[in-house]
C-alpha cells in the first residue's frame, strides 16, 4: 500500500507481530488530537442511527461514493476536537475509535491482517495497556481484532446500500455555500446527498426491496442528518472567537 492510498489517519501502518511488540502499549490518556484535521470521516451503515443525531452524513465524491460524517465546515478543521484532544459529541464514529489499528488486505485480497500505526501518538514502549503479555495477545489486543473484524464486516452491506443508491441515479452533486454573522463566507464542495424527491418516486415495488433490505432507514437517517449542519456553522462560528 503506498502512501498515497493510506486510509485518513495512518501514516506507518504495519502487522502487528507478537515478538516484536512484546512491550507495546496504549497509552493511558488517550486523546483525538490524530483527527483535529479531519474535516469528515467514513461511516458504515449500522453508525447511520447514532452518527444522523450529531453529523451531516453525506457522499464523499468520487468513483465509489462513501458515506462520511462532515466534522467541519473548512477542509482540514475537525469541529469536534478541542485543543486538549476531547471529543466535543456523544458519539465518536468508528472510524475515529478504531484507530490505530485497522485491517489490511494482502495482494489479492483474500486475507485481512491486523495492523497498527507506528506512527501512533498513542504507542508507547512499555506500560500497563499492552498489546501482549507473555507472548499472548491481551484482552487489549483482543478486543481491537473483534471491533477491526466487526468493522470490516459492516463494509458489505454498506456498499451494497451506496451501489443501490447509485443504481437509482439517487445521488446527486451539492455544493454549501455558508455565510457566517462575522461576514465570512465558506463555500464546501466534492460531496453528493440523496435527492428527496427522486426518492420519493420509488416505484412501489422497489421501495418494498428496500425496506426489505433495511436500506429506507439509512435513507431517512442521512435526511435527518442534514438538520445538523446548523450546528456546525454555529460551532464554526463559535470558534471563530475564541
Amino acid at each position: 500500500m503506498t502512501e498515497k492510498t493510506l486510509p485518513a489517519f495512518y501514516q506507518k501502518p504495519r502487522p502487528i507481530h507478537a515478538e516484536q511488540d512484546a512491550n507495546l502499549a496504549l497509552a493511558e490518556t488517550a486523546n483525538y488530537l490524530f483527527a483535529a484535521s479531519s474535516n469528515s470521516v467514513p461511516l458504515v451503515a449500522a453508525e447511520f442511527t447514532l452518527a444522523c443525531k450529531h453529523f451531516p452524513i453525506l457522499f464523499a465524491d468520487g468513483d465509489k461514493p462513501l458515506p462520511v460524517a462532515l466534522l467541519g465546515l473548512r477542509s482540514e478543521e475537525n469541529l469536534f476536537v478541542d485543543v486538549e484532544g476531547k471529543w466535543q459529541a456523544s458519539y465518536v464514529p468508528a472510524y475515529v475509535r478504531r484507530y490505530p489499528f485497522i485491517f489490511m488486505e494482502n495482494a489479492d485480497k483474500s486475507e485481512y491482517t491486523l495492523c497498527i500505526d507506528e506512527a501512533a501518538p498513542g504507542l508507547v514502549g512499555d506500560g500497563e495497556r499492552r498489546l501482549f503479555n507473555d507472548g499472548k495477545p491481551t484482552e487489549l489486543l483482543d478486543n481491537a481484532l473483534a471491533f477491526c473484524r466487526d468493522y470490516q464486516g459492516h463494509h458489505a452491506f454498506t456498499s451494497e446500500f451506496v451501489e443501490a443508491l447509485a443504481k437509482a441515479e439517487l445521488l446527486v452533486d451539492n455544493r454549501a455555500d455558508v455565510s457566517l454573522a462575522t461576514g465570512q463566507k465558506l463555500s464546501l464542495a466534492g460531496f453528493k446527498v440523496i435527492d428527496e424527491a427522486k426518492f420519493n418516486q420509488l416505484p412501489s415495488e422497489e421501495f418494498l426491496r428496500w425496506r426489505e433490505r433495511g436500506w429506507l432507514h439509512l435513507v431517512y437517517c442521512h435526511f435527518i442528518s442534514m438538520s445538523n449542519w446548523a450546528g456546525l456553522i454555529d460551532l464554526t462560528a463559535e470558534q471563530g472567537k475564541s
